[in-house]
């Protein structure tokens, strides 16, 4: 698998705090649409470090369901924890996400802070080989310890 960097497309004033994030994708409706759509959205409104080519993974827990693909992103952001959650569930609603009964159902997009500053703080990372793969060629890509 290859990683992409991106050019930084924005750039915050120098007072601006900057924090770096490790973001989980998953999508498994449309998966392919979604997954483009994400990362034109997201590379667009932040400042994108590195990408993990998207891999095919046979859902977890709820079964009944079409494959997923996952990835992992690094970006670089001025919004603080709290705040850059609040913006990556919105980003999961302009993809058209709906929360249904099932949590493990599908989804056209769900993107999960795994680390944040360098700290992990999903254990999704630990347990979840489609978080730990992605997420370990981003941060190989960067020559970041993992």
């Amino acid at each position: 698998m290859s990683l992409r960097s991106s050019p930084v497309t924005s750039t915050p004033s120098p007072a601006s705090a900057q924090h770096e994030c490790v973001i989980s994708l998953g999508t498994n409706i449309e998966p392919e649409h979604h997954f483009a759509k994400a990362l034109e959205i997201l590379s667009s409104e932040c400042e994108l470090l590195a990408r993990s080519e998207a891999v095919r993974t046979a859902p977890v827990g709820f079964q009944q369901q079409p494959d997923f693909l996952n990835a992992a992103l690094v970006v670089r952001t001025t919004l603080e924890l709290g705040d850059f959650k609040a913006y990556l569930k919105e980003v999961e609603h302009r993809l058209g996400r709906v929360r249904g009964p099932i949590k493990s159902g599908p989804r056209t997009m769900d993107l999960d802070i795994v680390a944040w500053d360098g700290e992990v703080v999903d254990d999704g990372y630990f347990h979840h080989d489609y978080v730990r793969g992605p997420v370990d060629e981003v941060l190989a890509v960067l020559k970041r310890p993992n």
